[in-house]
């Protein structure tokens, strides 16, 4: 468990450090718990999630860094490797292809490619999974459009 505080501690100096490195990024730790954090991610460009603003919760294990983090969205999107209500993410370094070289700002990355390349094969969302295998790719963008501009859009005022 110390050498997964250290290795959270060491993260959140990076994070810190490098606040500007990454504006799509945004990582934060609650302040009374280093195995607790969240992260602002922005939907990558040219993709229906572009200009939305999405919330991820991420549970670190104390067997971190051997262990990867559970990470799932907050912020509802219409995806087909997130499970629409619980904000699961299904993703191979979330579960069997996990490294210790992996850090909660390199995993934040990982799911901002998963958005922009969605795996439609091994689907949580069935129906966005559906649309995308059916070749309904219009369907899925508008429906992935929709749900970022209810869900994910920065509110004005």
């Amino acid at each position: 468990m110390q050498a997964s505080r250290a290795r959270l501690f060491k993260e959140y100096k990076e994070v810190q450090r490098e606040k500007s490195a990454d504006p799509d990024i945004q990582l934060v730790c609650d302040d009374s718990n280093i195995f607790k954090w969240t992260a602002l991610i922005k939907g990558p460009s040219e993709t229906p999630y572009e200009g939305g603003v999405f919330q991820l919760a991420f549970s670190v294990p104390e067997q971190y860094p051997l262990q990867p983090p559970q990470v799932r969205f907050l912020t509802k999107i219409f995806h087909p490797n997130v499970h629409f209500k619980t904000g699961e993410i299904c993703l191979d370094i979330l579960k069997n292809a996990w490294s210790p070289a992996w850090t909660l700002q390199s995993v934040c990355r990982a799911i901002i490619a998963l958005m922009a390349h969605p795996e439609p094969d091994s689907p949580l969302n069935c129906d966005s999974g559906n649309l995308l295998r059916s070749g309904d790719v219009r369907g899925y963008q508008s429906m992935a459009r929709m749900y970022t501009r209810l869900a994910a859009s920065p509110k004005k005022g």
